[in-house]
C-alpha cells in the first residue's frame, strides 16, 4: 500500500488546485450588485456637450455636404438604425466660438496655424458682417435642427481692434487682460450684439461665456502664437460680468451668463493667483467681486478638467475638494472643456493607448466629474480635429485627415466619440442623478480601476445605468431598483474595443438578473418602469 501513498497524495493535491480554481472561478463570477432609489436624488442634469472650434469653420463651409452631414448625424442624432443602433451621440449642448477676426489679419494675427485664426462679425469701421464665421454657423443650424437642448456662446479674446497691443493673444507676461480699459462696454455690446442677430435667426444662445481659462498668461512672440486668448484677473471678470449682465438686459435678451471656464479645477477652490478660489471670490457674501445678485448670471462656476488627473487620488480628492467648497456656496458646477492635453491618460506610462483605452478613461473623467465632482453639465473639447483614429485620440471625438486647405478630406469615429455618448445619448436635460449602493463598499477611489457604475432617472420612472468595467476581464453585474419590478425589463448598449461595438444594441434582460460585461467595456442600461 505505501506503493500508492505518493499517487493518493498526488491526485489529493490536483483535486485541492482543481476544487481552488473552481472556487476563485465563483468568487470572480459573483455579481457586483447595484441599488438604486430613485428617491434618492443628487444634482440635476443640464447638458452633455461639445466644442465645434476652428475646424468647424472648413467643413461647415466647404466641404461636401454628403460628408459635413454625416459628422453632423454622429454628433447630434438621436435616432437608431434599422438594428436599433444609435446613428449619433444625441449631444444636449453645442458650444460656438465668437471668433476674435484674428483670420482677417491673416499672418500679422501672430497665430501660427492658419486654422486656429477665428473671423470677426466686427469690421474695422463698427459695422458688422454677419456673412463671417459661415462654417461655424452651419453646425449651429445644425446642432438646432437636430434638437440640441442648449446652445453656448464663448470668446476666447475680444476683437482684436478693442485689445491692448492690436493682437488675439498677449505680448506682455502681466497676467492682465488684453481688453483695453476703455473698451469694457464696447466688447459687451459686441457679445450681445452677436446673440441678437442669432437669435433674430431663431437660433437662441442659451448661455454667453465672456472669458476663457483667465489663469493663463496667452503670451506668444509673432508666428508663434497658438491660438487666440487673454488672460482675467477676478476683478477684471467681475467689471467685464457685470458690463454684460447690464447689456443683456438693455436688449431683453434672457441668455445666462456662465463664468470663469477656470483653466483647472483647483482655481475654482485655491491656489494663491489674481484669478483663483474664484467660487469664494465671485459668490462669496464679503468679496469686493460678489456678483451673486446679477440677474443673468445663475448660481453656477465652470471648470475645464485639464491637467487634474495624474493619477485615481488626484482625480477624486481634487473633485472632492471641489464638491465641498461649491455646496459651501450654494451654487452649482459644470465641466465644460476636456480633453487629454496631459498624460494622465496614460495610466503612469508613456506607451502609446488604444483608441479604446483612451474612451475607456474619457468615461472614467467623465464618471468621477458627475458622480464625485457632482457636475451638471460636462463637455467635451474638441468635437473634431486632425489626427488618427487608432491610438492616442487624446484631443477628439472625431478624427479628420483634411486636405492642404482643409476644403475637404476623410473622416473616422473614435472611441471618445462613443464613450461619450453612453452618456449623452441617454442622459436628457432635467435628469438626476441617483445615489447608489454597492455590495463591495468599493469607495470612489477603490472602483476607479474596476467596475464604476452611476445611475440617473427622469420624472416618468425611466432609469439610466452607465457602467464601466475597466478590468481586463468579464465582469458580473446586478441591477436592483427599489420600487420596480423584478420583471422589468432594459435595453442595453455596449462598446468594446471591436471595430462594430459602438454603443452596439446587445440583448435586452431582467433587473435582478446578472449581467456579464466585456473585458474593458462601457455599458449603458435603459430601463423603463
Amino acid at each position: 500500500m505505501d506503493f500508492f501513498k505518493p499517487k493518493f497524495a498526488f491526485i489529493t493535491f490536483l483535486i485541492g488546485i482543481i476544487s481552488g480554481e473552481c472556487h476563485a472561478q465563483e468568487q470572480t463570477s459573483m455579481p457586483l450588485i447595484i441599488t438604486i432609489d430613485t428617491k434618492k436624488q443628487a444634482q440635476t442634469i443640464d447638458n452633455f456637450g461639445a466644442a465645434g472650434c476652428w475646424y468647424a469653420e472648413g467643413i461647415g463651409k466647404f466641404w461636401p455636404t454628403q460628408k459635413k452631414e454625416k459628422i453632423a448625424e454622429l454628433l447630434f442624432s438621436q435616432e437608431q438604425d434599422a438594428q436599433g443602433n444609435p446613428k449619433g451621440i444625441g449631444l444636449s449642448a453645442w458650444r460656438f466660438n465668437i471668433g476674435g477676426g484674428t483670420a482677417e489679419q491673416g499672418d500679422n494675427s501672430g497665430i501660427k496655424d492658419v486654422n486656429r485664426r477665428v473671423e470677426s462679425f466686427l469690421k474695422p469701421d463698427g459695422t458688422y458682417d454677419w456673412s463671417k464665421q459661415a462654417g461655424y454657423t452651419w453646425f449651429v443650424k445644425k446642432a438646432k435642427n437636430y434638437g440640441v437642448d442648449k446652445l453656448i456662446a464663448f470668446s476666447n479674446t475680444p476683437p482684436v481692434q478693442m485689445t491692448k497691443n492690436g493682437l488675439g493673444f498677449k505680448t506682455e507676461k502681466d497676467f492682465r487682460t488684453n481688453l483695453k480699459p476703455d473698451q469694457t462696454e464696447a466688447y459687451t455690446n459686441f457679445l450681445t450684439e452677436v446673440l441678437q442677430h442669432y437669435e433674430k435667426q431663431n437660433l437662441r444662445f442659451d448661455y454667453i461665456s465672456p472669458v476663457n481659462e483667465p489663469q493663463w498668461d496667452w503670451t506668444g512672440k509673432m508666428g508663434e502664437a497658438k491660438q487666440e486668448g487673454s488672460p482675467w484677473r477676478n476683478d477684471e471678470i467681475a467689471q467685464v460680468v457685470k458690463s454684460l449682465d447690464k447689456a443683456l438686459e438693455n436688449k431683453k435678451l434672457t441668455t445666462q451668463i456662465i463664468l470663469p471656464e477656470a483653466a483647472k479645477l483647483t482655481f475654482l477652490y485655491g491656489d494663491t493667483t489674481h484669478s483663483s478660489r474664484q467660487v469664494q471670490q465671485f459668490f462669496g457674501k464679503k468679496s469686493p467681486n460678489n456678483l451673486s445678485n446679477l440677474k443673468h448670471l445663475p448660481k453656477l462656476v465652470v471648470g475645464h478638467s485639464y491637467f487634474t488627473e495624474n493619477g485615481d487620488q488626484e482625480t477624486v480628492t481634487i473633485r472632492q475638494q471641489l464638491a465641498d467648497t461649491v455646496r459651501q456656496y450654494g451654487v452649482q458646477f459644470w465641466q465644460s472643456e476636456y480633453s487629454m492635453l496631459a498624460d494622465g491618460f496614460r495610466e503612469g506610462t508613456k506607451a502609446r493607448r488604444s483608441t479604446m483605452d483612451c474612451g475607456l478613461f474619457l468615461a472614467k473623467l467623465i464618471h468621477q466629474d458627475l458622480t464625485v465632482a457632482n457636475a451638471a453639465a460636462w463637455q467635451f473639447w474638441n468635437a473634431f480635429e486632425p489626427g488618427k483614429p487608432d491610438f492616442d485620440t487624446r484631443y477628439y471625438l472625431i478624427a479628420l485627415q483634411p486636405n492642404a486647405n482643409y476644403t475637404d478630406g476623410e473622416f473616422y469615429q473614435t472611441k471618445n466619440l462613443w464613450a461619450l455618448g453612453h452618456y449623452s445619448l441617454f442622459i436628457r436635460p432635467g435628469m438626476n442623478r441617483l445615489q447608489i449602493n454597492r455590495n463591495d463598499n468599493l469607495s470612489p477611489l477603490e472602483a476607479a480601476q474596476k467596475v464604476m457604475v452611476s445611475s440617473f432617472a427622469d420624472k416618468s420612472g425611466k432609469v439610466v445605468v452607465v457602467a464601466i468595467n475597466y478590468e481586463a476581464e468579464a465582469r458580473s453585474l446586478q441591477l436592483n431598483l427599489k420600487g420596480y419590478s423584478s420583471g422589468a425589463t432594459y435595453k442595453r448598449y455596449v462598446t468594446t474595443a471591436a471595430s462594430g461595438d459602438n454603443l452596439k444594441l446587445y440583448p435586452a434582460g431582467k433587473i435582478g438578473k446578472a449581467v456579464s460585461m466585456p473585458p474593458r467595456s462601457i455599458t449603458t442600461f435603459v430601463i423603463n418602469k
